[in-house]
């Protein structure tokens, strides 16, 4: 067997790829959910493909860095395979976070297809070897894909557990920890033996062609970092600063609805409704845009309009019929919210809690753990 050692500048560098890699394809998916499919899909197809290219490249910057004591290639086929891999089954996991209900199971399950994806994109990519064999020791593929699979996990609800700034950064830490190490548990695993005989499906790639491309692509993921970095630390302050988190421009027109203040709602063409309220003994009409939120007070129900709340002669149940159609959403037994007045969302262990802003009259409404699914897709995170 053949002694082996790393380039330890590689090392780094495959690190700073997998980071970049990591930052752009979670950060450009921010507020993904709640865009119109067609776009919604162009933004995932994207993710993956930068989100694949990534592990791909992050593996071939460290393979770069390999140093044997005999001259080796690549098989073409197979190294394009390997990447070919990594792009699918990130873009699996991708489709389940952002096409479907968001679930513990959701998420446990996305993270594992990403883990196993980055785990059969290295060991595709070693096969690949030419002049040089891998010997794959059966303990060291076994805590590679564990490690794989928890620290993709690990990523994946940090990423998602929720969507704030933070969240996307940590989890873009874990993501490039989770592909690095990944990588290099499998080395330890894996033994080298020469072999003189030369068994390519595809065409030859040598060091220094695979060192071009892989230059390629990290600039482009280098690239699309910086330029998601732009709207990413641009687009508003994050709630970890003290600030609620605003709603995500640009958004198109029906969207937008559901994320901007109420005069810009009959811009959109969202319909409104007249609402009554009693007061003075006489029966007057609130405009639906203008209401933030509506609780159940026995019989009856509260309005919350900026400053002032006051009492609506329907059910909860009869509000939520009439109001549903008008953007509003349950998201209690005893609440409707409008969600262009939420400013911020926060997830407590199984429920969670909606904040408003220019309501004085209300801060905050509680979200049940059966509707906590559907808030987070209709509020994007």
């Amino acid at each position: 067997m053949l002694e082996f050692t790393h380039n330890p500048w590689m090392v780094a560098a495959s690190f700073a790829v997998a980071l970049f890699a990591g930052f752009s394809g979670l950060s450009l998916l921010r507020g993904a959910s709640r865009l119109p499919v067609v776009q919604r899909k162009f933004l995932v197809a994207v993710a993956a493909i930068v989100l694949g290219g990534g592990i791909w490249s992050m593996h071939f910057v460290a393979m770069l860095g390999l140093q044997l004591p005999v001259l080796f290639f690549y098989d073409g086929l197979t190294t394009l395979l390997s990447a070919l891999v990594a792009i699918l089954m990130v873009g699996l996991a991708l489709l389940l976070l952002h096409f479907g209900r968001r679930t513990p199971a959701t998420i446990t399950l996305a993270g594992g297809i990403m883990g196993a994806g980055i785990a059969a994109m290295h060991y595709i990519g070693m096969l690949g070897m030419e002049l040089c064999g891998p010997v794959f020791l059966p303990v060291g593929v076994g805590v590679a894909l564990t490690a794989a699979l928890i620290l993709s996990n690990l990523a994946v609800w940090v990423a998602y557990g929720s969507r704030t700034h933070g969240h996307i950064l940590l989890g873009t830490l874990c993501f490039a920890v989770a592909v690095v190490s990944m990588h290099f548990i499998a080395m330890t695993g894996t033994e080298f033996y020469r072999d003189d005989v030369a068994s390519t499906a595809g065409p030859v790639l040598s060091n220094a062609v695979l060192a071009m491309l892989v230059a390629v692509s990290s600039f482009v993921i280098s690239g699309v970092s910086l330029l998601s970095g732009v709207s990413f630390f641009g687009s508003g302050t994050p709630a970890e600063l003290g600030e609620p988190e605003a709603a995500e421009p640009p958004l198109p027109t029906a969207v937008a609805a559901l994320a901007e203040p109420a005069e810009l709602q009959a811009e959109a063409g969202v319909a409104s409704l007249p609402v009554p309220y009693e007061r003075d003994g006489s029966t007057h009409f609130a405009d639906s845009s203008q209401i933030a939120a509506v609780r159940a007070e026995g019989h009856y129900t509260l309005l919350y309009t900026g400053k002032d709340k006051y009492l609506c002669p329907w059910s909860i149940s009869e509000a939520y019929s009439r109001l549903g159609p008008h953007r509003f959403i349950r998201v209690h037994r005893s609440y409707l919210i409008n969600p262009a007045y939420v400013s911020e969302f926060q997830r407590t262990k199984d429920t969670g809690v909606c904040f408003f802003k220019n309501t004085e009259s209300l801060a905050k409404a509680p979200v049940s753990r059966s509707r906590l699914a559907d808030v987070r897709a209709a509020l994007g995170v």
